[in-house]
C-alpha cells in the first residue's frame, strides 16, 4: 500500500506545486523556499556538528501556538540540544519567527518522498521527533524508524473526520503508527481511536492537552488596559476570533442588531485566514460599518468594526474584550482554541461544531465558562445577555479561568515521557 501512495504522490507533486502558486496570489510566501519542500537548503538552517538536534512538527499556526511551553521547556532544561520547527503553511512559519526568533531553526516540512525525506533527515540528523497532534507522514516515519530517530506523537489527537478519514486505509496507517516510539494523547477517546487504527496500547498514554498550559505573558494585561484606555475607554467590546468563511456574516448580522440597544458596542474581527481578509474587509464595507485595520495603524477609536488583520496578537485583544467568540464553529470546520479567551477571563461563547476538542467545549460549558449557540439568533441572544451585566460577565470569565486552572499538567507529562529518551544524550553516528 505504501508503494501505491508514494507513486500517487509522485503522480500528484505537479499539481501540488501549482497549488501552491495558485494561493501565492493572495499569500506571496507561498511560492517561496519550495527547496525546503523538496529537502534542499541553504547554508542558515545548517546545524553544528557539536550540536544536537531535537525535531518538532507543528503543521500550522494553532499547532505552533499549542507548542510553546514546551519548546520554551526544552530550551530551558536541555541548552545543549538546538531545536528545529518544521511546519507546513507560510503562517506557521511567520508564527514560529515571530515566538521564537533566532532561538530555534525553521524550515518547511519535506514532502513525503524518499528523496526529500532522505535529504531532511541527513541534512539535520534528528535524535528526536516530535510531531504535535495529527500529522501521519508514512515515508517519513517509516525512515525515522530506519535511522533509530525515537518518534513521538506530542499532544495527540484523532478527530471523528480523521479517523474516518485513516480507516480507510488501515494497513498504510497500521504500518505508520508502528514507526512510533510513543504517542502522548489528549483523551482517553483519542487514546481508543488510536488504539483501533492499529497503535500499540502500550506505546499510548492520556497526557491531556498542551493548550491548558498556555503561557501568559505578565504584562499582558497592563498593556491590554493601557490599549483600551488610549482607543476604546467608553466602549465595549465583542471579540469574532479565529473565523471562517460564513462566521463573519453571521458576526455582522448580530452586530447589526446589537447595536440597537448597545450603540456603544464594538465589534472586532480577526479571520482565521489571512487571505480572507479583502473578502471581510468589503462585507463590513457592504453593511455600511466604518472600518480600522491593525495592520495600517489606523485606529481612531471610533470606528465600529476593527480587523484584527496581523499574527500573534490574540492573546493581547482577548484580554481587553468584554466577550468572546471562537470561530470555526459555527460552520463544520471543528472549532478553535477556547482556552485562550477562557485565560483571558472572558466569557466564551461557540458554535455546534467543535469536534477537533470536543471534550474541551463540553468541560468548559459544564464548568460555567462557555456558552454554546447554535446560530445568529442565539448569538445575538447570548451576547446581548452578556452586554446586560457586568457582573454575569465576570462571574463567567472567572468560572473558565478556573477550569483551565485545574485541567493543567500536561506539560509536565510529556516532559517526563522525553526526559526518558532525553537522558543519558543519543549522540549523532
Amino acid at each position: 500500500m505504501r508503494v501505491v501512495y508514494t507513486a500517487l504522490l509522485y503522480i500528484a507533486l505537479p499539481f501540488v506545486f501549482a497549488r501552491l502558486l495558485w494561493r501565492s496570489r493572495k499569500i506571496p510566501e507561498y511560492r517561496r523556499r519550495w527547496n525546503e519542500r523538496l529537502g534542499w537548503y541553504s547554508s542558515r538552517s545548517n546545524i553544528p556538528k557539536s550540536t544536537y538536534a531535537l525535531w518538532l512538527h507543528a503543521v500550522s499556526v494553532g499547532e505552533v501556538e499549542a507548542a510553546l511551553p514546551l519548546v520554551h521547556a526544552l530550551q530551558n532544561r536541555y541548552p545543549q540540544y538546538q531545536i528545529v520547527i518544521t511546519t507546513t503553511t507560510p503562517t506557521g512559519s511567520s508564527r514560529v519567527r515571530s515566538m521564537f526568533g533566532e532561538s530555534v531553526c525553521h524550515v518547511y516540512l519535506p514532502y513525503d518522498l524518499p528523496g526529500p525525506v532522505h535529504r531532511f533527515l541527513t541534512h539535520f540528523q534528528p535524535m528526536l521527533a516530535m510531531i504535535m497532534e495529527t500529522e501521519l507522514w508514512p515515508n517519513l516515519y517509516l525512515a525515522c524508524r530506519g535511522r533509530k530517530i525515537p518518534l513521538i506523537l506530542v499532544n495527540g489527537r484523532m478527530s471523528p473526520r480523521s479517523y474516518r478519514g485513516y480507516q480507510k486505509v488501515p494497513g498504510l496507517i497500521r504500518e505508520t503508527l508502528a514507526c512510533f516510539h510513543h504517542l502522548a494523547v489528549q483523551t482517553r477517546q483519542d487514546a481508543r481511536r488510536f488504539q483501533a487504527l492499529g497503535a500499540a496500547p502500550e506505546k499510548i498514554t492520556v497526557t491531556g492537552n498542551l493548550k491548558f498550559d498556555v503561557e501568559w505573558p505578565v504584562k499582558l494585561a497592563e498593556e491590554a488596559a493601557a490599549f483600551r484606555t488610549k482607543y476604546w475607554p467608553e466602549r465595549l467590546i465583542l471579540i469574532g476570533a479565529s473565523t471562517h468563511e460564513g462566521e463573519e456574516v453571521a458576526l455582522v448580522k448580530a452586530y447589526q442588531k446589537l447595536r440597537k440597544t448597545c450603540p456603544n458596542l464594538l465589534l472586532i474581527l480577526a479571520p482565521r485566514h489571512p487571505d480572507r481578509i479583502a473578502s471581510v474587509v468589503q462585507l463590513c464595507q457592504k453593511a455600511g460599518f466604518t472600518l480600522a485595520l491593525r495592520s495600517q495603524k489606523d485606529c481612531r477609536g471610533d470606528e465600529d468594526i476593527f480587523l484584527l488583520d496581523t499574527l500573534g496578537e490574540l492573546k493581547l485583544f482577548y484580554s481587553l474584550a468584554d466577550i468572546a467568540f471562537v470561530g470555526g464553529s459555527l460552520v463544520p470546520a471543528g472549532g478553535h482554541n477556547v482556552l485562550e479567551p477562557a485565560r483571558a477571563g472572558v466569557p466564551v461563547l461557540f458554535g455546534p461544531y467543535m469536534t477537533n476538542a470536543p471534550e474541551v467545549a463540553q468541560g468548559l460549558e459544564q464548568a460555567g465558562g462557555g456558552i454554546r449557540v447554535d446560530g445568529v439568533d442565539s448569538l445575538t441572544r447570548e451576547i446581548s445577555r452578556l452586554l446586560g451585566i457586568a457582573e454575569t460577565r465576570q462571574q463567567i470569565g472567572r468560572r473558565g479561568q478556573q477550569f483551565l486552572l485545574q485541567n493543567q499538567g500536561a506539560l509536565e507529562r510529556t516532559l517526563g515521557l522525553l526526559a526518558l529518551l532525553l537522558t543519558p544524550a543519543r549522540r549523532r553516528p
